[in-house]
């Protein structure tokens, strides 16, 4: 299933003058205002590969970007990965060993197991205690529109639909169904908290506009929380529409193939074949079955496709 190469709009940068926080972590940089207020957190990095994180959170750093109330928290995650960034092997700098995107339950954190993500997940793991409110960047292997993603909490979808941008949601009534991600870790994963916390993919890894949507929605997260001005110009929300994730389908063998080529948002008739996966069928589940994030490289073990519904 090999693909062209990508454009390569923005490549990573030297993030060295960054490393040195003022937490006693690396990478991560607080700002408090010394006014009552929520903490904030802007995560960048989860994923190695994408990058438009880094340009937003370096953007909020060279600014002077800085909290009128409350507390303001930068956090670049897995810069490891990051910096094995190989533009003949674009993709493969997602992760060193796991998805540190998955990683976020008390058993994974307060387990016996090591890796460079473990690691940093449980160094991590005070920073995003501690805050109130989480926007955590994210981009996609495909060229599609932006989205939205967060549990099925009252309190994100209020925010994601106030902010309007982008206009697209997928919306989790069970989680992910392939681990914990760090925006359920905590008292975040719980229905009865108040904390709101959200991933925005904001479009292909290496594209410019992955990285001004970012940016713009880093500010947008921000100003609905009060911590700077609303950035002027910005238009009002339009048309939005949202999707349930309805199952996480994983590869399972190496033979998994789609069955016709997709990037994401396809719609699929109720039992129409999506994909195969040595013996088995992954068939649409009901009609206007959407699929999100397909596998650019089926890996066993990892995700290969999102299906939907529209709400």
């Amino acid at each position: 299933m090999s693909q062209n190469p990508p454009a390569f709009e923005v490549l990573p940068r030297d993030l060295s003058a960054y490393r040195q926080g003022n937490v006693g972590i690396d990478y991560v940089h607080r700002f408090e205002s010394g006014q009552p207020g929520p903490h904030v957190l802007i995560n960048a990095l989860t994923h190695g590969n994408e990058i438009c994180g880094m340009v937003a959170a370096t953007h909020l750093l060279d600014s002077g970007v800085r909290p009128r109330i409350g507390t303001l928290t930068i956090s670049f995650a897995n810069v490891a990965a990051y910096e094995s960034f190989d533009r003949a092997r674009p993709f493969e700098s997602r992760q060193l060993v796991h998805n540190l995107n998955r990683i976020w339950s008390a058993a994974e954190l307060d387990g016996t197991a090591e890796s460079p993500e473990l690691l940093r997940a449980r160094a991590l793991r005070p920073v995003v205690a501690a805050a109130d409110h989480i926007l955590d960047i994210h981009s996609t292997s495909q060229d599609v529109e932006p989205f939205w993603v967060y549990p099925a909490y009252q309190r994100n979808a209020d925010v994601a639909l106030s902010i309007g941008r982008p206009p697209v949601h997928l919306v989790m009534p069970s989680g992910l169904g392939s681990g914990t991600p760090l925006i359920q870790h905590g008292l975040h994963g719980q229905a009865d908290s108040q904390g709101v916390a959200l991933v925005v993919e904001c479009g292909q890894h290496f594209l410019q506009s992955a990285a001004d949507m970012a940016t713009a929605v880093a500010l947008d997260f921000l100003a609905h929380f009060g911590l700077i001005d609303a950035p002027a110009g910005r238009p009002a929300p339009g048309p939005q529409r949202r999707y349930e994730l309805l199952e996480t389908c994983m590869v399972r063998t190496p033979d998994f193939r789609f069955a016709r080529p997709i990037q994401g948002f396809e719609v699929f008739a109720k039992d129409e074949l999506i994909a195969t996966d040595g013996p088995h069928e992954i068939r649409a589940l009901c009609d206007d079955c959407t699929v999100l994030m397909p596998t650019r490289e089926p890996i066993v073990g990892r995700e290969a496709v999102y299906l939907t519904r529209p709400i």
